[in-house]
């Protein structure tokens, strides 16, 4: 009886250790400063202890596996900068990861309590190229191209992209099928230094041969072979084919585009291509929704046809009600339109569309009804600029001042942009590049009265990513700037038809202030009203320090300023600044905007302050 008790009593002991061993065992971890931010931003990356800290609980054994399974990755990783007698040393609670002993004291550590994970390094000496040899027959300027010399640093991703440039510029002189292995590298015996070997096999120059789509179900294959740049027979070359690639892609009919390169010439003698393709859905419908509080909300329904006949023409139609409930609206408004656009019209690179379009509206400046129809002729010019023509009418009644004017207008809009962000759509969050647009419209208005003028504007909006400037990650830390001018010459500000004039206020120009109530107001029996007029001139600028914080939120500070008068020169009385915050939420489809500002020395009848709510950044 007293042996079963004892076994009982020590099965229970067992018992109790093992299952106080299996409890998860929290921690905290601190990792030393090697004094170099992009090796320690390096360090944290690799050390499981640190990224699966909070997300993956371990038991004191498995924090102990966890720990030495450390030791290794950031051993390589520290190996990968060139420090090759380095050590890594983890020691949890005081005890290093090795000591026997170390299971017993976790096991005995005070439940619920964390333990402390100290990650410390020693670097060693720092190890550098010095003899770097190239096997194989290959064009001297493809040599020249491996970037590498003797003497500098032997970090192992500036080693590995000495040969994949080696292997690109082979690539792009025609060689398909060269091969650059991977580098051996031999310590030397003398000195902390070491010797790489690099072989090539460069093979012969070659020519794409047949070109082949795979997946097409509507898109005509005649649209995308007279669209590529890339034909048989002329010289290989893998920046064309991607090239190719992305170009398709902004055909917008397709969601995907991948390549199948031949590993073998075709009976042609040259590198088959194949261009495998996804199709986006043939129709597609979205819900757009935006606030503002001078223009109230606002919300609309579009329904698209992204291949109408089979050669990427694009139908778009389009619903909203707007100005609902807005400060600086005084009834509910709608807008229409239908637009039709044929790609690559008569030319690669140039589009044609058409439009129509109805908007009725009711703001403080005026109420406007008009109906507009327009043709557009768009070229690509390079991969940033791009240039269009076209030829636009309307007929619209305005309303100002309790005076009914009807107006039929002609127009020929030219304009030229540039854009360096690389972003495939206006939605998207741009960090870096210049956007800028130059448009000239000479217009004549039939009306009370007729008048011919012609609008000017420029408008440029930078993008400038600080991560060169200060500790951060690139993309996370951008300063944006935007600058506006525009001037009507040719006509007066009263023979201007009053939508065809300059406003500011709201999101567009100057936040803070209400939609165009920014510049010259209405006198009326010798009083000065809250109604704008309108002017013949405009120039605005903004500056927005955009912050992202963790992988969905972001803030922004901005102010704006600008002025809206007769001409373009400085005007002190009519000059408005306005400075607020933002919140940014990041999806998919482009940033959800929030911002809210305030004026300036504010004056009689200006808000306290205006919220702005969209999608997209404000520029």
């Amino acid at each position: 009886m007293t042996q079963t008790v004892f076994a009982l009593l020590f099965v229970a002991a067992a018992f109790g250790s093992v299952a106080r061993a299996a409890d998860p065992q929290p921690y905290r971890v601190e990792i030393a400063s090697v004094g170099n931010s992009d090796i320690d931003a390096t360090l944290k990356a690799t050390s499981d202890l640190q990224s699966l800290h909070g997300t993956a609980p371990v038991s004191p054994f498995g924090l102990i596996a966890r720990a030495r399974s450390d030791i290794d990755r950031l051993t390589t990783a520290l190996q990968s900068f060139g420090y090759y007698q380095c050590a890594v040393a983890i020691k949890i609670n005081g005890m290093m990861v090795t000591n026997p002993a170390l299971g017993d004291a976790l096991t005995a550590f005070a439940k619920g309590s964390d333990a402390r994970v100290v990650i410390s390094f020693t670097l060693g000496p720092l190890y550098h190229l010095r003899h770097i040899d190239i096997d194989g027959d290959l064009p001297e300027a493809v040599r020249n191209t491996l970037g590498l010399s003797s003497g500098e640093p032997a970090v192992a991703s500036a080693v590995l992209a000495g040969g994949s440039r080696m292997l690109t510029a082979l690539q792009e002189r025609g060689y398909a099928f060269a091969a650059v292995d991977r580098p051996v590298a031999y310590e030397a015996a003398d000195a902390p230094a070491l010797d790489l070997r690099f072989h090539v096999t460069a093979g012969k120059q070659v020519k794409f041969g047949q070109i082949h789509f795979q997946g097409l179900q509507r898109v005509h294959e005649s649209l995308l072979r007279a669209r590529l740049a890339l034909h048989s027979g002329d010289p290989y070359s893998a920046s064309a084919i991607e090239r190719a690639r992305h170009d398709l892609l902004t055909l917008g009919v397709f969601s995907q585009v991948s390549l199948q390169i031949g590993t073998a010439m075709d009976d042609s003698g040259g590198v088959p291509i194949t261009f495998k393709v996804r199709e986006r859905l043939h129709h597609a419908i979205a819900v757009t929704a935006a606030y503002s509080s001078d223009l109230g909300g606002s919300g609309g329904v579009t329904w698209s046809d992204r291949n109408v006949f089979g050669s990427a023409e694009q139908l778009t139609i389009a619903a909203s009600v707007i100005n609902l409930g807005g400060s600086d609206t005084t009834g509910i408004s709608y807008e229409t339109s239908a637009k039709y656009l044929i790609p690559d019209f008569g030319r690669r690179d140039q589009s044609l569309q058409f439009a129509v379009g109805a908007i009725k509206q009711s703001l403080q400046a005026y109420d406007q009804t008009a109906r507009t129809t327009s043709v557009t002729l768009t070229r690509k010019l390079s991969s940033v600029w791009s240039a269009s023509i076209g030829g636009a009418a309307s007929n619209e009644q305005i309303i100002q001042e309790d005076i009914t004017r009807f107006y039929t207008l002609f127009a020929l809009p030219l304009s030229v942009a540039y854009d360096s962000t690389n972003l495939s759509s206006p939605l998207e969050d741009p960090r870096h590049g210049l956007r800028a647009s130059l448009s000239v419209t000479p217009t004549v208005a039939l009306g009370h009265p007729n008048a011919t003028y012609v609008i000017s504007q420029i408008k440029v909006a930078g993008y400038f990513d600080l991560n060169h400037l200060i500790d951060t990650a690139p993309g996370r830390s951008v300063l944006a700037a935007r600058a506006l001018a525009g001037v009507a010459e040719g006509a007066g500000e009263f023979s201007l038809p009053p939508d065809q004039r300059f406003y500011a206020g709201g999101s567009g120009t100057i936040r803070g202030y209400q939609y165009q109530s920014v510049g010259p107001k209405f006198v009326i029996n010798g009083m000065l009203t809250d109604l704008p007029i309108g002017g013949t001139a405009i120039s605005a600028g903004s500056l927005e320090l955009r912050q992202r914080i963790g992988a969905k939120f972001g803030t922004a500070v901005f102010v704006d300023a600008g002025q809206v008068s007769a001409s373009l020169k400085a005007v002190p009385d009519e000059f408005r600044v306005g400075t607020g915050v933002g919140l940014r939420y990041f999806t998919p489809i482009g940033p959800i905007r929030v911002d809210v500002a305030m004026p300036i020395q504010r004056r009689n009848g200006e808000d306290a302050f205006e919220i702005y709510i969209g999608l997209g950044q404000a520029f």
